[in-house]
Order: structure tokens, then C-alpha cells, then sequence
């Protein structure tokens, strides 16, 4: 026998230690992150072959909701909003409306009063300007703000006359003057006031009968009937009034032909809202007063107003 035969066969065991379980977590998250980066390198590849056009609707798509989508919508980039699908904004915050107080409507409404009778004043001007038939009693008209609203006065000239001498007779270019203004001052909502204004010429019999006062509210009135023939609505006329010479324009000469003149005031909201309360107080009070007796009746009832007609003023 060979000396391998007589070898005896050895076999080593040893005992095998199994390694404790680690678990699989890492491969999922390794997975995520291969997912992540080809997607990451698809995106950068389309943007680094697509011409702009094919960007903007690739963009366009993405910004566009799958409700939307669905529906054949507009994409989200024609919303005003920033959130897919529509919406406000997360920044954005609802204001609270809260009630204005009475001091706000005021200044508001004074400001709105401000602006519109600045546009009519520009309009007036320019309407007067413009038309050869105004131009020529550019002189005799004149526009300014006061306190009370706008004013239009149309005075007196020594060559040109408003009304027949002591009378209330509208002269030709009188008629044309506020038939042209009149639908101007109707298109705005304003209400407005009239006033006649005489100078200090007086009538030969004095105040006793027919004087001035009775002749600058004939004419003031007069006036008036001009404007509504001319489009003006007679809702729009609150007070028509006579002043006589209490009001003279010019100070230092109260017999100059300027201070005959008529007024138009087209009032602001103030003064309108004060002459209103004024009309109506003074209703509520003639409402207000006790029943005359018979005696005094009969007594007021004998009083009559005679007005003689009127005289040539000296």
C-alpha cells in the first residue's frame, strides 16, 4: 500500500455563526435616490433641448391643475391666482371693510363736489371759448368758486343791457347766454339758486311801492324761465331771490352797471343739504302753528299786498 492509504482522513468542522439580521431599509431609500437622479437628469436634459416655445408649454402644463386639466381648462398661468386650481393667495389678506363714519362720507362727498363743479367750471370756460356766439359776452360772464358751489354771474354792461331799462324783459343776448348754459348745468346733479342784483338807483316814489327788490326778483325769475325753456329741470331750482343793491359788486361805486347782474349758484352738497333743512324746518313750522281765531282770520284776511305798477327810477 502507498503511504496516502494509511493517512487517515481528518475533517475539520467548525461551526458556523450567523450574522445578525440588518434588515432591507437602505436599498428602498438607495432606489429612491437612483429614481430621484434620473428624473433629475431626464428634466435637465428635455430643458437643454427644447427651443423656448416648447419650454413655455411644458411650464404651462405643469401650472395646470388635473381638475383643470380634465375640463379642457385655461392653464393656471392665465389665473391671477398662485395656488393650482384657483383660489386667493396664502399671503393674501382679506380686509376688513369697516363703516365709514359720517366725517369720511363728508369729506368724501366734498372732495366729489370739489372735482365735479372744477370739471364744470373747465367745461363752461371751454364751451365759451369755443363758441364764437359766447365769446363776444366773454367780459359780462363771470365764473368762479365760492363757498357754496359754482358761480355764474352775468352782469350788466352800459352798451349792453340784460333786461329792458326798469324792467324784467329779457334782452336778446340774455336769452341766448342761458339758453347755452342751461343744459350744461342740467347734466350735473346739483340744484342750484337764483339772484337778481339792481345797483342803487332808485325808483322816484323810493321803496314805498314798485322798487328795487320787486325788480330783482322779477328778474331773477325771469332768468329762470330762460333756463328751464333752455332744458334745465324746474326741480333743480330751490331759491329764486331778490337782493336789490344789498350785494354791490363794485364796493365803491354802487351806481356802476356791474352790480346789475343775475346769479346762478350751482350749490355743492353742503349747501344744498343746508337750504333743504332750512325749506323744510320752515314747512314744519307753518304745519305747526295753531288754528287762528275767527277774529284774528277775519282781520288777516282784510290785510291785502297791493303792488303798484312800476315807475321809471330816477
Amino acid at each position: 500500500m502507498s503511504s496516502n492509504a494509511k493517512r487517515p482522513i481528518i475533517v475539520i468542522k467548525r461551526k458556523v455563526i450567523v450574522a445578525g439580521h440588518h434588515g432591507g431599509a437602505w436599498k428602498i431609500a438607495f432606489a429612491d435616490f437612483m429614481t430621484a437622479m434620473f428624473a433629475f437628469f431626464l428634466v435637465m436634459w428635455l430643458l437643454s433641448s427644447s427651443s423656448p416655445k416648447q419650454l413655455t408649454g411644458i411650464a404651462d402644463h405643469f401650472k395646470m391643475p388635473l381638475s383643470e386639466a380634465l375640463k379642457g381648462g385655461l392653464a393656471i398661468s392665465n389665473s391671477p391666482s398662485v395656488i393650482p386650481g384657483g383660489g386667493d393667495p396664502l399671503t393674501h389678506k382679506q380686509e376688513v371693510q369697516l363703516p365709514k363714519t359720517d366725517v369720511e362720507k363728508n369729506l368724501e362727498t366734498e372732495a366729489e363736489d370739489v372735482s365735479r363743479l372744477d370739471n364744470l367750471k373747465k367745461q363752461l370756460d371751454d364751451m365759451i371759448e369755443s363758441s364764437p356766439l359766447l365769446r363776444q359776452f366773454r367780459p359780462q360772464l363771470l365764473i368762479d368758486i365760492t363757498p357754496e358751489g359754482l358761480r355764474i354771474q352775468i352782469v350788466d354792461s352800459s352798451n349792453r343791457p340784460m333786461f329792458d331799462r326798469s324792467s324784467a324783459v329779457v334782452q336778446p343776448y340774455m336769452h341766448t347766454i342761458l339758453r347755452e348754459i342751461s343744459p350744461v348745468i342740467n347734466a350735473q346733479p346739483n340744484k342750484i339758486t337764483l339772484s337778481g342784483h339792481t345797483d342803487a338807483t332808485k325808483y322816484a316814489q323810493g321803496d314805498k311801492s314798485y322798487s328795487n327788490w320787486e325788480l330783482s326778483a322779477d328778474r331773477a325769475n325771469a332768468s329762470r324761465r330762460e333756463l328751464v325753456a333752455g332744458g334745465l329741470q324746474e326741480v333743480k331750482v330751490l331759491r329764486v331771490m331778490g337782493v336789490a343793491s344789498s350785494m354791490n359788486l363794485n364796493q365803491e361805486d354802487p351806481f356802476a352797471p356791474i352790480n346789475r347782474r343775475i346769479s346762478i349758484v350751482v350749490l355743492n352738497q353742503r349747501a344744498q343739504a343746508g337750504i333743504e333743512k332750512a325749506n323744510m324746518a320752515n314747512a314744519s313750522g307753518a304745519l305747526a302753528k295753531p288754528v287762528a281765531s275767527s277774529q284774528g282770520a277775519a282781520s288777516q284776511a282784510a290785510v291785502k299786498l297791493s303792488i303798484a305798477a312800476p315807475s321809471q327810477r330816477s
